[in-house]
This record gives structure tokens, sequence and C-alpha cells, in this order.
């Protein structure tokens, strides 16, 4: 089985997710920074990509509500296109609608900060990260299932693949 990394690419932040061996389930892995320029993204992920045995990305695709591409998916296609080339990993793309919503609510809130407070800076930034990663397993898992589906004729798949 191909060992995949979920992507899910964020504006600040990368939440990353990981399949198991036997590309059943995913878990989330971990959230790295998005830095200013593709090749220092590339540069965080080869780490990722050769600890975990990653064959392919499997990258969430920000569609608009009926489905249709807009700027952000076109941006998000072109740094995974780069990524991918540049790791020499294939891209799959998945539907991503929704899945921070149910990410932020497999998370659940925040809490309090100190003294009952509200939250800090930091505490916030790493709950986003918590939702980050959450993310990408859901797209992840999204992917796993239908690859199983595919293999057990009758199933249907929520959401199709599209690879690149």
């Amino acid at each position: 089985m191909t060992r995949l990394l979920g992507v899910d690419l964020g504006e600040r932040r990368i939440g990353l997710a990981v399949a198991d061996a036997d590309g059943l389930a995913s878990r989330p892995l971990t959230t790295i920074p998005r830095r200013e320029r593709v090749e220092d993204d590339v540069a965080a992920l080869r780490e990722i990509v050769v600890r975990e045995s990653v064959a392919a990305l499997v990258v969430g695709l920000p569609l608009h509500a009926w489905g249709d591409e807009g700027p952000q998916a076109e941006r998000t296609r072109a740094w995974a296109d780069a990524v991918g080339s540049a790791l020499e990993l294939k891209v799959v793309y998945r539907d991503e609608r929704l899945t921070s919503h149910v990410a932020e609510q497999r998370v659940g809130p925040i809490g309090r900060g100190r003294a009952g407070g509200p939250p800090g800076r930091r505490r916030r930034d790493a709950h986003r990260g918590r939702i980050d990663r959450e993310a990408a397993a859901i797209i992840l898992q999204d992917e796993l299932d239908a690859r199983a589906a595919r293999r057990h004729p009758g199933a249907d798949p929520e959401h199709e693949t599209e690879t690149r």
C-alpha cells in the first residue's frame, strides 16, 4: 500500500495527517507554518515525507459550495503541483468542503485562558493547529474510504477523487 500524506493547506499553516501502513485509517500528524516561498514549504515537507515513507499527497481542494473551483482552488493546485513535482510525489485532490467545520466539532472549543479569562494568542494558535491537523485527517480519510469503496464493488464514494 502506498503511504499517503493528507494536506490541509491554509494561508498561515499546513495541517498534515498520515495514513496507517494498511491504508485504512488516517491520523493527524502535525501542523507546520506556511512559508512565503513554496521552496521553503518543500524543505519542511521533505523531512516528513522521508520520515513517514510517503509516496503520494492527498491535498484538500477548496471548492465553492456549488462545486466550482475559484481562485483559492487555483492557488492550491499551483502550490500542490509545485510541491509534488519538487518531492517527486503523486498528488491527489479531494473535495475539502466542510472539513474545517467537522474538524472544529471534533476538536471542540478552545476553552478558557488563565484565571478563566479569554485564551491568549499562543493558545488560540495551538488550537487552530489542532483543527488544521484534524481537517487533514478528514481529507485523507475521505480518500482512503473512496479507495476502499473502489476495491469493493457496489460501494459509492461520497466525493470523487481527482489525480494529477
